[in-house]
């Protein structure tokens, strides 16, 4: 027999009458288990062979999806028909700029397939010739030893080189699988192929050392140089087309910058108050200085998220179920962690950025004043509830299925969007807290500047860091593992832009669904949770019963 509480919990979660089932529910719950197979059966994302298996797959399913009978009054099951006609756009336009991206190598890199054919042909169950094997690696390492040898020939840029090293990393562990899989199981394998393995193995290591060096110009075991690799105007067009963003990389830079003017102006206001007048800086400094004694940060933490909660509940502005409150965990980030993420980060578990006792002098002070108490204050609320845990836990219980059109538009607008909200609503209660929650707004306006910057060839990664010096006022070493986390690698071009952005939209969509009082507050945000991840601007379809078929495109400029 279940307990009281978990049916009265299921009963407050059951499906409203606007959530029906979705006949395409099961469709794209197949495709995901499909694409997800084809993933773990093709690792090797360079690989040309790679590259044709996805684009046929992908061209395959839009073909299948054409010919499923859809009702033009199911507006559920049309909106699950034309995301997953979006995800199948989305997919084959980025594999369009992987390939460019793969040509820019043919000069650094002319025998890349030759080296993941190896363990592609593995993987197709194409049993190995070891003599034959050994004269192909044998025939690589000359190759790779001329490239070397000649290395200063090449005609490619820094960012070209350096993805041609990370892209030759990643060769190199495909080969290496290859070779791991025969070895010792095969004598005859062995005895062929071990010397002009390791041969070639140490060859491509070496050849990827100069061209860190050489080309790149730093070392092989640099952690502090941000190098990148800026993607240029057309892919970054792409990418916004496949967000359907409707705005170039310059319109949403004059956005950004709208939005900083903003800021500016309630950041001057702030200072005033605190007697420092309009020299922002001064009074931003003044909050660094407001942080917790070492060891208490995890106890600041929990009083922040209660207090979020509470002010949520007070006004009713959204449903939170009472296992979201109680489920929600902290970690403490490691230090290697914090090079790349100096602030927290979240979800079910919010992972804590605090000094330890390893840390320089220099670096524990930077990191309790990047973490102090009112920044802290207005990013709790973004990581846990209503933010990221709350998202996370509610996209898991209605309609899962769609996480597969998951974006950082709806993940990262929607906790920005809250910081927008509790802003209006009173949550900040003295200056410092509104310096606070205007340092982080400032960031997102920054992080739209410098990252389309980035990629459009405008700034180099030192002049990003130096921007979010002089434009935010972070610590150096903070601003320095904000750039290196956007241009790591990890992320994808547009993810920086996707919190303002994402943000803006939702600021939109309620004016339209609330401020004009079609829904209330509350209504409107257990709407959004429910309908899952999906791209801001099919949800103002979903919301508005816009979707007349499977060939709806979304076109709304959301930013006046």
């Amino acid at each position: 027999m279940w307990p009281i509480s978990v049916c009265l919990l299921a009963m407050a979660m059951s499906d409203p009458p606007w959530q029906s089932p979705s006949t395409l529910a099961p469709v794209i719950e197949r495709f995901s288990a499909d694409l997800s197979a084809l993933e773990r059966k093709y690792p090797n994302r360079w690989s040309e062979r790679t590259i044709e298996r996805f684009e046929a797959f992908y061209e395959q399913s839009f073909d299948e999806l054409k010919r499923l009978p859809v009702k033009p009054t199911d507006q559920d099951s049309l909106l699950d028909a034309v995301l997953l006609r979006d995800f199948l756009e989305k997919q084959l336009a980025r594999l369009k700029t992987r390939r460019e991206q793969l040509a820019e190598l043919q000069e650094p890199l002319p025998f890349l397939q030759r080296v993941y054919d190896f363990d592609d042909d593995l993987r197709a169950f194409e049993w190995v010739n070891p003599e034959r094997a050994a004269d192909q690696l044998n025939a690589l390492r000359r190759e790779a030893e001329g490239l070397r040898a000649g290395i200063r020939k090449l005609d490619i840029a820094k960012s070209v080189g350096y993805r041609a090293a990370n892209v030759l990393s990643d060769a190199l562990e495909s080969l290496k699988h290859w070779y791991e899989f025969y070895e010792g199981y095969d004598p005859l394998f062995t005895w062929w192929c071990k010397q002009p393995y390791e041969q070639l193995r140490g060859e491509l290591t070496a050849y990827r050392k100069s061209l860190l060096e050489e080309i790149v110009g730093i070392s092989e075991d640099d952690t502090t140089t941000i190098v990148g690799d800026p993607i240029g105007r057309e892919a970054l067009l792409r990418e916004l087309a496949a967000e359907h963003i409707p705005y170039t990389p310059e319109e949403l830079i004059e956005i950004a910058e709208k939005e900083y003017a903003w800021c500016l102006a309630e950041m001057w206001k702030a200072s005033r108050e605190l007697g420092y007048g309009e020299d922002w800086h001064k009074a931003l400094e003044h909050v660094k200085e407001q942080h917790v004694e070492p060891g208490d940060q995890p106890k600041l933490i929990r009083e922040l998220a209660v207090e979020a909660i509470a002010f949520l509940e007070e006004r009713d502005l959204i449903t939170i179920p009472p296992l979201a409150k109680e489920t929600w965990r902290m970690e403490m980030m490691s230090p290697k962690r914090q090079l790349e993420s100096p602030f927290f980060l979240g979800g079910e578990t919010i992972l804590v950025s605090y000094p330890t006792d390893g840390m320089s002098h220099e670096a524990k002070l930077m990191s309790m004043r990047g973490n102090n108490r009112h920044f802290a204050r207005a990013t709790v609320h973004h990581e846990l509830i209503p933010g990221h845990h709350l998202q996370g836990f509610m996209t898991q219980r209605f309609r899962p299925y769609r996480r597969l059109f998951s974006t950082p538009f709806w993940t990262e607008g929607w906790a920005l969007y809250w910081e927008f909200l509790l802003w209006d609503k009173g949550f900040p209660q003295s200056p410092e807290d509104r310096i606070g929650m205007l340092f982080w707004r400032m960031h997102r306006c920054a992080r739209i500047v410098f990252s389309l910057s980035f990629h459009l060839g405008r700034m180099s990664a030192q002049e990003c860091v130096d921007y979010l010096v002089a434009k935010v006022g972070h610590e150096r070493d903070n601003a320095t593992a904000e750039v290196r986390r956007s241009f790591g690698g990890d992320y994808p071009p547009l993810y920086q832009c996707a919190y303002m952005l994402g943000a803006l939209q939702f600021r939109r969509l309620r004016s339209e669904m609330v401020d004009s009082g079609r829904m209330s507050e509350k209504e409107f945000h257990d709407r959004i949770l429910r309908e899952g991840n999906i791209p801001v601007p099919f949800l103002r379809a979903r919301l508005t019963g816009q979707i007349a078929g499977k060939d709806f495109r979304p076109s709304w400029r959301f930013y006046d």
